[in-house]
């Protein structure tokens, strides 16, 4: 068996500068780093190109410079993507095109000729037949997408086979393997030998793991499990490989008619047939005002005179206006943050105020969505119905993620305490208290999955 592992990094336009520098000490230029000192491990990343920028602004050239080294190696390769994060599903395609380019030329800036992507990765995982069709007419080889969007009617995943959509030629699709994807960024699978215990006889099969998730969640939302990334890699029975070389390794081929979905995607999304739940709901009325503004935004752009001196700063607003967070903070699901849905509305009702040529209809219009998100964020605080959608939601998602604490050996489990432990004490000794409570508190957390003696 080979692993080939996926790690996707991305912070909005809007981030503020203390949490890209505390991101990228936390969780970056650990990752990084330590592809640099483990010459075997092999991984596919997507950087959306917002990032380049955000790294660029605030001195963390180092990382970039890593970055590229690990291009020169050969030890990674860049996904290409949309630069701003925007959900391309509900883009028209010419946005997705735009999105697309505007990473593309970002990238080779910081990047040059060693930025030769071969695979896409939509934000948030969020797959349709239709943008892959856009992604490959563009000249991308394969696009990736979670495993339900093959798992429905009880079809699964031969992760034997590459899979190809019907009516795209030379096109290939990689799926998520949602299981071991959780296990390891829940901290559950945090040495090599867990994750060889995991696979049982997988291991001995003519078969590929493919696992995918955020690059934040190593050393940023889980404290020390950047550590526990490294020791898999320094496994022995553990081969790496990018996900562009898996073709070369697996003859077989199978075309198939893969669902939309997301990386935040549940079954019973599917069942009700909005797979893109968390970013556009239909029973969740904040997202439907944010998507009206949205598209207001779209047409007024889409009407202007591009000649206009004032257009170029429209349409770069618009351009960084459409990331997905504002919807993902609006769902409840359990996620929620006024902040991010007031600003992300702001964004995009200033786009239609310095818009050439907006109509005064149009702006009055924007303004008035802008106030009924403001509003109707705050009734739902007010009024429990945050508390309530996120408190059912959240039981699902620990469910899916932790599926009950794992019994682990205590030696592993010793071997990931001691790392956490020596970190922690160093922290300390820095005064950096917050992580080092944090380390405390995951240390904790890892005594519980230990097993009976």
């Amino acid at each position: 068996m080979i692993w080939a592992n996926f790690l996707h990094f991305y912070q909005p336009p809007t981030q503020k500068a203390f949490w890209v520098k505390k991101i990228t000490a936390e969780s970056y230029r650990r990752i990084v780093t330590g592809l640099l000192e483990h010459p075997r491990a092999k991984v596919t990343i997507n950087i959306n190109g917002i990032l380049d920028e955000l790294l660029d602004q605030n001195g963390e050239h180092d990382v970039i410079d890593g970055l590229r080294e690990l291009l020169r190696r050969g030890q990674i390769e860049l996904t290409a993507s949309a630069k701003y994060h925007p959900l391309l599903p509900m883009l028209p395609d010419d946005e997705i095109i735009r999105q697309i380019e505007l990473n593309n030329e970002t990238h080779r800036k910081y990047f040059g000729e060693l930025y030769q992507p071969r695979g896409f990765f939509p934000p948030e995982m969020a797959f349709s037949k239709h943008v892959a069709e856009v992604v490959a007419k563009l000249g991308y080889r394969w696009i990736i997408a979670d495993e339900l969007s093959l798992q429905h009617e009880h079809n699964t995943v031969d992760y034997a086979t590459i899979y190809q959509i019907n009516g795209i030629p030379d096109f290939d699709i990689f799926f998520r393997e949602r299981r071991t994807s959780y296990k390891i960024l829940s901290g559950q699978i945090g040495t090599g030998n867990l994750l060889v215990d995991s696979l049982g006889d997988r291991l001995n099969k003519n078969e590929y793991l493919l696992t995918a998730m955020d690059g934040e969640t190593f050393g940023h939302h889980r404290p020390g499990l950047e550590h526990l990334l490294f020791e898999i890699y320094e496994h022995q029975l553990i081969e790496t490989v990018l996900i562009s070389g898996l073709p070369a390794k697996f003859p077989k081929r199978t075309s198939i008619e893969p669902l939309p979905s997301t990386w935040a995607l549940m079954e019973k999304d599917l069942e009700k047939n909005e797979p893109f739940m968390r970013w556009q709901d239909s029973h969740n009325p904040i997202h439907q005002l944010q998507w009206q503004l949205t598209n207001l935004a779209l047409q007024v752009i889409h009407r202007a005179d591009q000649h206009h001196p004032k257009f170029p700063a429209a349409r770069i607003a618009l351009d960084r206006a459409l990331h997905s967070d504002q919807y993902w903070w609006a769902s409840a699901k359990p996620w929620w943050s006024l902040e991010m849905i007031e600003r992300g509305a702001k964004e995009l009702k200033d786009v239609v105020l310095i818009t050439p040529g907006t109509t005064a209809k149009d702006q009055q219009h924007a303004q008035q969505l802008y106030l009924d998100i403001i509003v109707l964020g705050f009734g739902w605080q007010r009024e429990g119905i945050v508390d309530q959608l996120a408190h059912q939601e959240d039981e699902e998602v620990r469910q899916l993620s932790d599926q009950g604490l794992p019994q682990l050996p205590k030696k592993e489990i010793e071997k990931i305490v001691t790392n956490l432990t020596k970190e922690m004490n160093l922290m300390a000794a820095r005064q950096e208290f917050e992580r080092a409570g944090q380390l405390r508190d995951r240390i904790k957390e890892l005594r519980g999955y230990e097993a009976p003696s």
